[in-house]
């Protein structure tokens, strides 16, 4: 299917690795023009370098999100080089174990700044821009707001308030034509997921008693499933869809685990 999303210019944050690397190439593949902006000038090259030479033209901002003045500048450069913002896809986060009894407030703090306040800021800063092209916005999620993991309250906190944004934004920006959505992720394999699997002694039992819970497959999702959503998401061929939350995640989230 043609996305029509040639040409375009999307904001991928967090784009280098794993499901931000994932939506890229998607993109890349549909003739729209990837801009990833991330804090790893080693990471944010290979993974441009990778991109052009499969499908085209890509670009890449280095800048720590958790900083506000460095976002700002990510959006800037993005327009200094591309001219125009069509999409912006709210991607880079970390599930950084910050929880109740183990936390403090420091670092519940300075994880909502690398999971949830960059979302808001990457918004503002390209809202100017969104409202010129009629954009979009996708924000990914974890199933965690939903359904708790334990230990990381600062994540769940942050996920809970990226899917209270989405539909905030759909709400608020319907007057310009802006569409908001968000993918919800639960069990995607990624190398962080994958680096996470390796920390149990016994990694390859571990994974498996987790796909076994997945309904559909018994298989975890893959980065490309994400990325169609959000590739869908972003064009025209969704263009009656807003406010909505998305579980690709093969039923993980709400269907009954007991159905295996």
């Amino acid at each position: 299917m043609d996305l029509q999303l040639k040409g375009k210019s999307i904001i991928v944050t967090g784009g280098a690795k794993g499901i931000g690397l994932g939506i890229c190439k998607v993109l890349a593949a549909e003739g729209a023009i990837p801009f990833i902006i991330g804090r790893s000038e080693a990471d944010n090259q290979a993974s441009i370098i990778e991109i052009q030479s499969l499908y085209g033209e890509a670009h890449f901002i280095t800048a720590e999100l958790s900083n506000p003045a460095e976002c700002e500048r990510a959006v800037n450069d993005v327009l200094t080089i591309a001219g125009r913002i069509d999409g912006l896809v709210n991607n880079a986060g970390v599930n950084d174990g910050v929880g109740l009894e183990s936390g403090n407030y420091e670092a519940f703090i300075a994880s909502l700044h690398k999971n949830l306040v960059h979302y808001y800021l990457l918004a503002k800063f390209a809202l100017p821009e969104l409202k010129k092209q009629k954009g979009s916005i996708v924000n990914i999620g974890s199933k965690t707001a939903e359904t708790g993991q334990g230990n990381t309250s600062a994540y769940a906190a942050s996920n809970g308030g990226r899917n209270a944004l989405t539909r905030e934004w759909a709400v608020e920006l319907l007057k310009y034509g802006i569409r908001v959505n968000a993918v919800i992720v639960a069990e995607c394999f990624t190398p962080l997921y994958e680096s996470w699997v390796k920390t149990f002694d016994y990694p390859e039992e571990k994974l498996k008693t987790i796909t076994d819970k997945i309904p559909l497959g018994q298989r975890m999702t893959t980065t490309e499933e994400i990325a169609n959503m959000v590739a869908f998401l972003l064009s025209e061929k969704s263009s009656h869809t807003t406010g909505q939350l998305i579980h690709v995640d093969g039923g993980y989230t709400h269907l009954d685990r007991a159905l295996g």
